[in-house]
Order: structure tokens, then sequence, then C-alpha cells
């Protein structure tokens, strides 16, 4: 048995958390007691069970679990990767896709400046914006990092539909340097500002954004801020099915991860 957030079991009055007594009376005792009338008193052994568990640090408005528990388990403790290897991994998985081979060498060059400009708004995000009691779900950790080279990756691995050489269906053509930082901007906002809850915490992490935008691709690549400060968006159903003259349906739609023209031309898409 897997008992995930083993911790979020509500904390009564006492201090105790009823769930997690009776998981321990299971883990410790191997079974539990009736309770209907009837069987009251009569014990009902269960055999062959084993069981991982799986919690946050408390703190920042998470629970600890009681020792009582505690006791019945190994405990691990998991320390996220180090940034050497964070770059090392998404390094060697950005390299299979961003080859010269398929793009040029300017593209290729983002990947050490992609990879480290989103190491350096993970931190700061996880410094700036804790969790609380009220905001417990404020949690960066190396899940946020997939999905940001996640989104990434979708748009590098549609090399055939030639979305970052022809910057897709934007309507004011870029250079392909400034549509992967578009790219970027847009996956840690969707990765990072859709767990904020005021708009004042996304000021925080929009200040952090633009920021880190600046201090990584300036100076290397030579833009000028109003230039970095892009603001795209992305999606995949923006392509139509293809129908014949007779109305027969010829090919349907890929689903293609591309940038918006702009958001009027996605809400009528939407709509």
């Amino acid at each position: 048995m897997f008992l995930d957030d083993l911790s979020m079991p509500y904390v009564n009055a006492w201090g105790d958390q009823i769930t997690l007594e009776i998981a321990r009376q299971l883990i410790d005792q191997k079974g539990f007691y009736f309770l209907d009338k009837e069987n009251r008193g009569i014990f009902k052994q269960i055999d062959n069970l084993q069981f991982l568990g799986a919690m946050n640090h408390p703190g920042g408005g998470r629970n600890d679990i009681p020792n009582r528990l505690k006791r019945q388990f190994f405990s691990i403790n998991m320390t996220p990767p180090s940034n050497k290897s964070v770059g090392d991994i998404y390094g060697s998985v950005l390299g299979a896709l961003f080859t010269l081979k398929k793009y040029t060498q300017d593209v290729v060059n983002m990947k050490t400046l992609l990879i480290d400009a989103t190491i350096a708004v993970w931190e700061t995000v996880g410094k700036k914006l804790l969790p609380t009691p009220a905001k417990f779900h404020y949690l960066f950790n190396i899940r946020e990092l997939a999905r940001v080279f996640a989104g990434i990756c979708k748009v590098a691995q549609q090399h055939e539909h030639k979305v970052i050489q022809n910057v897709s269906a934007l309507k004011e053509k870029i250079s392909p340097q400034l549509f992967l930082i578009g790219l970027w901007r847009h996956e840690c906002e969707r990765t990072f500002m859709d767990k904020l809850t005021n708009n004042v915490d996304k000021k925080v992490f929009t200040d952090i954004l633009n920021r880190t935008t600046k201090e990584k691709f300036r100076e290397s690549l030579g833009f000028d801020d109003d230039q970095l400060m892009t603001n795209m968006l992305f999606a995949d159903f923006q392509r139509k099915d293809i129908f014949d003259e007779y109305g027969e349906l010829v090919s349907i739609a890929p689903f293609v991860y591309e940038a918006c023209p702009d958001l009027e031309n996605i809400r009528k898409l939407v709509n």
C-alpha cells in the first residue's frame, strides 16, 4: 500500500490525526476491530501487506506525523539534485533535440542559456514565494523544472512543422532566438504563475522573470530590454482539418504546439 501525502490528515483539538491512528493500528497490529453491534470487539487480521509512505517536510503549513507512526517506517530523506545535475540532465535532453542537422547554430547555442535561466527562476521563486498555511501548495520542486523544459521540448521536437525557424503563426516575424525566449517565458508563466493565488504574488513572480530574462539573455544575445520582454501565448489546437471539394475529411488537423497570433485569434478558436 502506498500512502501518499501521509502528513495531510486534519489535526484535531487533542493533537491527533484520526486517519493516521487507523493506519498505525493496521501497520502495527496487522488488522482492525469491528465496531458494528454484532461483531463488536472481534479482531479482523489482515496479512501480507507492505507499506510505503511519502510526505513533504513539516513546516510552512504542513503537518508532521506522530512518532508512534513514524517508527513503523524506515525513513529516507530525498534531497533535490544539484544545479550541476539539473544542467546535465536537461542539457542532454535539449542537446538531443537542438542539433545542427535540424537547427541553425544560433538556435543550438540557446540550450545553455535556457537551462541557466530556468534554474535561476526556479531557485529564486522557491526562496521568495514560500508556503504558508493558506498557500501550502507553494512548492516549487524538480517537477516544475520538468514542466518548463517539457514545453520547450514539445516545440523543438516538431521539427517537421518548422515552428522555430518560421516562428509559427506570429503576425510580426522575430528571430528564432527571441522566439525561444518568448516560448521559455510562456512556459515559466504557465508552470509557476498558475500556482499563485493573488496579484501581489504574481507581481513578485513577474519581476523575477523579467529580471532573469535581462540578466541571462541581454548581454549574450545583444537584444534590448523591449525586445526581450516578449508576451507570447502558445496552443496546440490552431491548425484546421482539411476537407476536399465534396466536404469529405482528407486529413485531421495535427496538434502542433505553436505561438498564437494574438489573444483575439485564440479567443475565436476557443469559442
